[in-house]
């Protein structure tokens, strides 16, 4: 029996994919490599919550029908499991994983010890599972995940396979209640899938569809980006040897700083007003976010209360990055695609981000989050714009007083090498005597 359980304003959803227990200490074959990645890249659930909607998934027809708007895309070849509170009654968490092939028992078991670590770390006591695929795909991993579930003490009110337009149960054995035929279901036309489009809840045909909403632009933008790219980072070098050639020394990154932080502000609000950006804002603000100054202070100005704006913002510029700036930008939107509850959307935007720099620090930050199961309340600001800008203040002060010594040193240095000239400071002392 499915459990009665509220999808809504009080059903936070998680991101969810690796389990603690990393499967890169289990196995090491070429092919359970690419398994991790697969189950890596299952985001959860969009945060579908709505004040006032409350979507109750108390049915094998309910639950098939939410499945698609708690991830955003229609999950294929999946597993999907659905973690929830009974004393709260509510959704805690929904991870996706791709499904191992038939041939690998071991990735089978991989993936159940996967589900089910993450599950009890999150202090889930009951769960729901969905196989999207043929019997000989999603039976091994459903009966290593019962196998896995019962051993942790966690109940599986219901598991299913599903296939077309039918569906079989796991649990229910009942001819009358589930033939061995497979039971007939129209997600789409179901009441609870209705109620989440009402909301204005996006689902892709698949998760490649997910993908290529934060692809790289190709064609006219690709090439005009490109173009405005060179061109920001000719204009900001000639414009800090003007200002040096005009006694105000200044380094380019410094210069990159200010100018950056000004760009990022005036792109926020013109999001927030709805206004478009040109690719030469654009791709400043490319070149500039590749400052970690200029990112941390992007990040620290995700106020939630405009998160749509914020992910329209970083969504254009992810996909207009040209190689070598995609990272920021790209980690940006994991972030507040995480803070929305969209870990499928997160997870894709670190992929992006993880191609072009696989050693950028907040990528993999977010990543190692989402793996873990994080829920989006732990997506909390690092800090707010006005500590930013203090902690980077002081840095740099702190490089400047060290510049500053280093100089005197290596001036000192260079006259001591001087034919008969002594350091300013010993001769200021040979002349005390």
């Amino acid at each position: 029996m499915t459990p009665n359980l509220p999808v809504g304003a009080t059903a936070p959803q998680q991101a969810g994919g690796q389990a603690p227990a990393s499967p890169r200490q289990q196995a090491s074959s070429r092919r359970t490599a690419g398994y991790r990645r697969a189950a890596r890249g299952a985001g959860a659930a969009p945060d579908t919550s709505t004040p006032g909607l409350r979507v109750r998934i108390g049915s094998p027809e309910s639950v098939l029908a939410v499945i698609p708007g708690l991830l955003g895309f229609d999950p294929r070849h999946s597993f999907v499991v659905i973690g929830a509170e009974l004393a709260r009654r509510e959704v805690r968490v929904t991870l996706r994983y791709d499904l191992p092939d038939p041939g690998e028992p071991r990735l089978a078991a991989v993936l159940a010890e996967q589900a089910v670590a993450l599950l009890s770390a999150q202090g889930v006591s009951t769960a729901v599972a969905v196989g999207y695929g043929a019997d000989g795909t999603v039976s091994p991993v459903a009966a290593a995940f019962l196998d896995r579930a019962a051993a942790a003490g966690i109940t599986v009110a219901e598991l299913l396979r599903t296939e077309g337009s039918r569906y079989w149960s796991y649990v229910c054995a009942e001819p009358a209640c589930c033939p061995p035929e497979g039971t007939p279901f129209d997600g789409a036309g179901h009441p609870a899938a209705r109620a989440l489009r009402a909301t204005g809840s996006r689902v892709l045909p698949s998760r490649e569809d997910l993908a290529a909403t934060v692809a790289a632009a190709g064609g006219q933008p690709g090439r005009a980006m490109r173009r405005a790219t060179r061109q920001a980072l000719s204009n900001i070098s000639r414009c800090a040897a003007r200002m040096s050639h005009a006694g105000e020394p200044v380094s380019t990154r410094r210069l990159t700083n200010v100018l950056g932080q000004l760009a990022v502000r005036e792109a926020i609000r013109r999001y927030r007003e709805g206004e478009p950006i040109d690719p030469e804002d654009a791709a400043w603000l490319t070149v500039a976010l590749r400052q970690v100054r200029v990112r941390d202070d992007a990040w620290a100005r995700m106020d939630t209360e405009h998160r749509d704006a914020h992910q329209r913002l970083w969504t254009d510029l992810t996909r207009l990055a040209r190689p070598g700036y995609v990272a920021a930008p790209a980690s940006l939107l994991a972030f507040v695609a995480w803070q929305s509850g969209d870990g499928a959307l997160a997870n894709v935007a670190l992929d992006r981000a993880l191609a072009d720099n696989p050693r950028y620090s907040m990528a993999l930050l977010l990543r190692e989050a989402l793996d873990a199961g994080a829920p989006p309340a732990m997506a909390r600001l690092p800090m707010t714009p006005e500590e930013v800008a203090a902690a980077y203040d002081a840095a740099e002060a702190a490089e400047d007083a060290e510049l500053t010594v280093g100089r005197a040193v290596a001036a000192e240095r260079s006259a001591a090498r001087r034919p008969g000239g002594a350091p300013p400071v010993l001769a200021g002392e040979a002349g005390r005597k």
